[in-house]
Parts: structure tokens; sequence; C-alpha cells
């Protein structure tokens, strides 16, 4: 079938929508005063923050630019089984988030950050190694959404890549550099609303002028077998499967997802997830058909590029106006976690870096926190900036930092219930699994004889932590570890032979097998057991503006509002 041309704007018209978003965005920051600011409320907005804020902010959060592009890829790439994969998932994963959640804000009710609950647990090596990797996380998500952003920006007008990554990275500065976490949050809210109604608006138009439903049928000769195939093999093992384990360790190691679940009421933490779980998925799986579309349509991504996919069918086949109603759309996904990134590498930097490690939190100066969060969305911007220059695969990016921090994740979980877990056994296991990860991920070793045998050995382990862990928080120890268990015993006559041929899983689930038994080994004989009423002594407030911890109102105290 013949394809429409691409829309294109003028670089004025580009420029006054571009004005109209971050215009109107600075001025709803600008009604968070600054006169009685204070540090712990840029970091966590005094950990009250309401159900409709919350569940509004989680979900925009977790929708960003990069997941919708990214559903888009693996809709081109793997055909209608894709976007499924990459939304459903990913919405699971949300909801396995809040048992967890409610463990860590009972042990430390006024954390900031999950690194300093760490440091409270174990010491300076476990705080630095989650801290480290949250930095490294949030500057490739922040460098990844800017990707999207010069993208979209580039092909829908005449400003190039570099212009529009920018723009994109001065207007989401502008703003949140104004009140931080709480500037994040409240725009989070419009922000999900818009992309929300626009979604619901754009999809079926699209659909419709690109001929569906009668294109499934004329373009399915452009599909391979397995992309036919809605339960295809490869379709799980190369996109669903890792992204299980790689959305495992984003909901457990992420500081956006964590500054979020200590930044709002504790008794609303299971419904904010579950309708953050929700919207997501909904979004995600919708938004990614346009790479399904793609595929029926026989259409190839502009430059090759995979990343250029999404505004490339918004501009072929929506009129002029919807496309610009598209491209607000864009920006308020990648906006929305541009500024959640950049709030919670603030928060480290403050918490982690200035806070502890620095002046200690006894000596911290709240205002010169202020200074140190407000320099660092700065000087991250501008890496980020440089980094995104480089135009990575986006999709690559997230399964990669999600497999990686696969290595934190049963240290992690295990320190919140578990009194024997030491701050070596902690180390030493988060080392040992990045160590075995990579040679894994990247085939530096060879796949045939005793070294693939050994892969799948570990990844049908990695198989049993991972199905562990997803129970345990819902349904406790015992039945965790029969779940464990029966999942290994199944994977292992399945799995033992073939798994090492998929680099990407493999190399997820040993790091999830390699940190577990390191752990687990090291810690099951330590004969001393950490106190946990120890943490909520030890994590709190740095700014407290005269009123002393044991003043401030409780949860029960505190009048409840939405």
């Amino acid at each position: 079938m013949d394809v429409p041309e691409l829309v294109q704007f003028s670089a004025v018209a580009i420029v006054l929508l571009l004005v109209f978003f971050y215009g109107g965005t600075f001025l709803i920051s600008l009604r968070i005063g600054r006169k009685n600011e204070n540090a712990d409320n840029f970091m966590t907005a005094g950990n009250q923050v309401g159900f409709g804020i919350s569940a509004a902010s989680m979900t925009a959060t977790w929708i960003w630019a990069s997941s919708m592009y990214a559903s888009a890829t693996s809709g081109y790439t793997y055909g209608i089984s894709g976007p499924i994969h990459y939304g459903l998932w990913g919405a699971l994963m949300i909801l396995f988030i809040y048992p967890f959640g409610r463990r860590i804000r009972k042990l430390a009710p006024r954390a900031h950050t999950l690194a300093e609950i760490m440091y409270a647990r174990h010491g300076r090596s476990s705080q630095l190694m989650l801290a480290g990797s949250n930095v490294v996380g949030s500057l490739i998500s922040l460098m990844s959404n800017f990707i999207a952003g010069g993208v979209l920006i580039s092909l829908l007008s005449p400003l190039n890549f570099i212009q529009g990554v920018l723009i994109i990275a001065g207007g989401v500065l502008l703003y949140t550099l104004w009140s931080g976490f709480r500037a994040s949050v409240l725009t989070d809210v419009i922000q999900l609303l818009g992309m929300l109604g626009a979604v619901v608006v754009l999809i079926p138009i699209v659909f419709f002028a690109a001929g569906f439903p009668a294109a499934f049928e004329t373009g399915a000769a452009n599909l391979t077998p397995a992309q036919g195939n809605f339960f295809s093999s490869e379709a799980f093992f190369n996109q669903g499967a890792p992204y299980i384990a790689a959305v495992l360790a984003y909901a457990i190691g992420n500081q956006t997802i964590a500054q979020r679940l200590f930044a709002v009421r504790e008794d609303l933490i299971k419904p904010t997830f579950v309708t953050a779980a929700v919207g997501y998925g909904s979004t995600v799986i919708g938004i990614g058909m346009f790479g399904v579309l793609a595929l029926y349509l026989g259409i190839d991504p502009l430059d090759g590029d995979v990343n250029n996919l999404i505004p490339q069918m918004a501009g072929t086949y929506l009129p002029a106006i919807l496309v610009a109603v598209f491209f607000l759309l864009i920006l308020g996904a990648l906006s929305s976690t541009a500024d959640s990134d950049l709030a919670a590498l603030s928060s480290i930097v403050m918490t982690d870096g200035y806070g502890h490690t620095v002046a200690g939190r006894a000596e911290a100066d709240p205002r010169r926190m202020l200074l140190v969060g407000r320099a660092t969305m700065i000087v991250a911007t501008a890496l980020a900036v440089a980094f995104a220059s480089m135009r990575l695969n986006i999709l690559d990016l997230l399964v990669f930092v999600g497999a990686l921090w696969g290595a934190l994740v049963f240290p992690v979980i295990a320190s919140f219930y578990w009194n024997k877990v030491s701050n070596k056994a902690f180390t030493v296991a988060t080392i040992a699994a990045v160590a075995a990860f990579l040679p894994v991920r990247f085939g530096w070793l060879p796949t045939d004889g005793v070294s693939g045998f050994l892969i799948d050995i570990a990844s049908v382990i990695g198989v049993g932590v991972v199905a562990g862990l997803m129970t345990f928080g819902f349904f406790g120890l015992r039945v965790a570890k029969i779940v464990g268990v029966t999942a290994i015993v199944v994977t292992a006559p399945i799995g033992i032979g073939f798994l090492h041929d998929y680099a990407t899983l493999s190399g997820s689930l040993v790091a999830y097998a390699v940190s577990t038994v390191v752990c687990f080994a090291m810690s099951v004989r330590n004969p001393d057991s950490f106190d946990f009423a120890t943490i909520e002594q030890r994590v709190g407030d740095f700014d407290r503006q005269g009123v002393a911890d044991d003043d401030r109102p409780t949860l029960d105290e505190t009048p409840a509002r939405s």
C-alpha cells in the first residue's frame, strides 16, 4: 500500500509547542512555594503524599518514553506478542513491589533512599554499591529519555537530533530544579492525564488510517513464522523472560520507584502500586502496537533506527493537529521520567553522598544539601546530554541495566528480612554476581562443553530464585521455597542444554543465582543477629526545623487525606 508522507512542522511551530509544554509545567511547579523549603521535602515531600497524586506519579514515572519506544521495538521485532511481553510483565513487576515496600517503610518510615537504609543495615560499602548502581541506572534512564526526545524533534521538524536533546534537557531541568521531587510528582499528574487521553484517541485513529484490521491479512506475508506465532518461544526467551528478570531488578533497586514509596502515605502503598500497574500495562501495550503495525505494513524504520518507529508511524498516519497532540504525549512521557531521574539522582547525592558520607547525618546542613541537590541535577543533565549523542538502542539499554541490577536483588531483599546477612556477604555476593554476569552476557566464555553446561545450571538456579522472590513477598518464606524448588525441578530438564544460547536471559539469571548462593552461604552461619529496630533510629529527617523526631506526628495521629 502507498504510505503517506511524514508530517513535518516548522521550527517555529515546534518551538511554540515546546514553550507551551515546558512553560506550562514550570508555571505548575511555581505553585510549590520555596519560602518554607527544606531538604526533606525536596526529596520525599514530607512522606504524606495522597493516593491520587501518588498513583498518578507512580504510573507516569513507570510509563516513560523509553518504555513506549522499547515496546514498539519489541512489537516490530517479535510480532504481536512483543508488546504484551513488554507491558504485561512490567505491570506485574509493579505489583511485586508493594509487599516489599510495606516492609521497607515499616523499618524506615522516614528514609530518603534505599542506599541510606543499607548504610543503617550494613555499612558504607553496601550503601555505596547500591547508590552507585542507582546513579548509573538513572543516568542511563535520563540519557534514553533525551534520546527519545531528540529523535522525536528531529523527525517532525527541521531541528536536528542534538538540538532536540538540548531543548528537552533544558525544559526538564527548568521546572525540576525549582522544587525537586515535589515538582516532579505535581507535574506528573497533569502529564499522566494528557498521556492517557492522547493514547485513547490516537492509537485507534492510527489503526484505521493504516487500513486495519484488513491489513492484518494483507500484511501477514511480511512476518516470519516466529513473528506470526503469538506463543513464539523466540519472543519469550529473547524478550519476555529477560524482561521478567530485568524489571524485578528495576522494581527493587530503582531510586525513582523507592522515592515514591517513601513519599506516599504508608497506608496507601498497596492501592497506589495496583493502580499504577493497570495504567502502565494498558498504555505501554497499546503504544507498542505501533511497532506491530509497522511490521505488518512492511515499513522500514527511518535511517534503520528502530527508535524512530513511534514518531514515524504517528507522523505518517495522523493529521497535523493530532501529530501535535502526539508530540505532547511523548513529551509528557519522557519528561515525567526524566524529572524523576533528576530527583532520584539529587536525593542520592544529597543523602548518601553529602548527608551520610561527607558531613554525617548529625552535622549535615540542610541548606547546603539543597545546593548539592540542585548542582547534581545540572551536572547529571550535562552528562546525559553528552551520552545521548551516542544514540544507543533503548531496548538494549533497559534490559542490560535491569539484568545488571539482578546482582543486587537477593542481597537487598534478604537484608530487609533476614538478620544474618552481613555487610561482607552483601558486598561479596554483589561483586561475584556482576563478575559472573558480564562474561555470560557479552559472550566472553565458550558456550559449548563444560562452560555452557555450568551457565545452564546457574541459569536454572536463577529461574528458581526469581520465582521464589516473586512468591515470597505475597505468601511468605515457606511457599517461596516450594515454588522456587519446583521451578528449578521443572526448568532443569528443559533448560539445561540450550539456555546458554540466550545471552541476555542467561546473563541475568546467572547474576541472580550467583548473588543468592554466595549471600546465603556467607550468611547462614553468621553468629551475629541484626536488630531491625535500630534502622529507624539511624534513618530520619535531616531538616527537623526545631522539631525532634519523637515529637513528629505518627501516621495514626496525622489526619487522613487523599
